[in-house]
């Protein structure tokens, strides 16, 4: 299968194209720049120069395919105040690239996530995301991709968890690790016992594959390997590794101490990918979260 990948050089993307030929596939990754298009080569892929916002480069790749993964989004963007913007880039990328597929039963995979799903109890794949989550505006897109599966498209989103960790990480473990280190203390909030989902980035990569081969169109699958960590837990093994005592920190002072990444670390959000795993038969193989972080690459 000839299939293309958009953020294919990122931090999902780097695991799912060595994931795709390795299982026989041709990849043809999208890159904006010449150190992407260089780390794409390395990997064994071709290259297909542009953007998210040149729609008649996305439409001509995908055109060209067997099949779409879709990755790309503009976090840059999104964490500076235009999530909403992001968002909206990241559904029109989507509507290009599904048209270009169109009455063709070729596959669009997409990635979504599991942190706006309605919290305070497993969230499954048949949940729909909470409408007052502020990341809720992302979900257009999930919504985007299903509704092509009415028009001859085999979409699906893979959902994936808040932390997808493993070495080289850069997403908000190593940012409460960095917040220890600066306060001096690895902290959580409230008891601690609210629980945050985690997957593997070798796992989420292997359930993309499995999910372009084989998902059928208007699939939800979730990413999930842990379906719940206590966030307590992973305190206490971040304080262990730095020599630094553990400490509950008050709701009324979370802001303070963790800055945006406290409405996070408060959230209570298990995911469960039971659906998911019976569907496809994926099974995470990879080390969970806490085990990631004994591993000692994070510190």
């Amino acid at each position: 299968m000839r299939v293309f990948v958009t953020g294919a050089s990122g931090w999902i993307g780097s695991a799912v194209v060595p994931e795709l030929i390795g299982a026989g596939h041709e990849v043809v990754g999208l890159a904006r720049s010449d150190s992407s298009a260089e780390a794409l080569v390395a990997a064994g892929a071709k290259v297909h120069r542009g953007t998210l916002d040149d729609h008649e480069s996305l439409r001509a790749a995908a055109g060209a395919s067997d099949g779409v993964i879709h990755l790309a989004f503009k976090h840059d963007i999104a964490f500076s105040g235009g999530y909403e913007a992001a968002a909206d880039a990241d559904r029109r990328a989507i509507e290009t690239l599904g048209a270009a597929l169109e009455g063709s039963d070729r596959p669009l995979v997409i990635a979504a996530g599991t942190a706006a799903l309605p919290g305070g109890r497993v969230g499954t794949e048949e949940d729909a995301p909470d409408p007052d989550h502020p990341m809720r505006a992302r979900f257009a897109g999930e919504q985007t991709v299903h509704a092509l599966a009415a028009r001859g498209v085999r979409s699906s989103s893979v959902r994936l968890a808040p932390t997808v960790h493993g070495d080289g990480d850069q997403g908000f473990v190593p940012m409460v690790i960095a917040t220890a280190r600066a306060k001096g203390v690895s902290g959580y909030i409230g008891h601690g016992t609210n629980r945050w989902p985690a997957v593997h980035r070798f796992d989420a990569a292997r359930l993309f594959r499995l999910a372009i081969e084989k998902a059928p169109g208007g699939s939800v699958l979730h990413a999930v390997a842990d379906e719940g960590v206590p966030v307590r837990g992973i305190a206490e093994v971040i304080g262990r590794h730095l020599n630094l005592p553990v400490v509950a920190i008050s709701p009324d002072d979370a802001g303070e101490h963790f800055g945006f990444l406290a409405a996070l670390l408060a959230a209570d959000i298990p995911a469960s990918s039971a659906l998911t795993r019976e569907l496809l038969g994926w099974q995470p193989t990879h080390p969970g979260l806490i085990d990631d972080l004994e591993a000692g690459h994070y510190f």
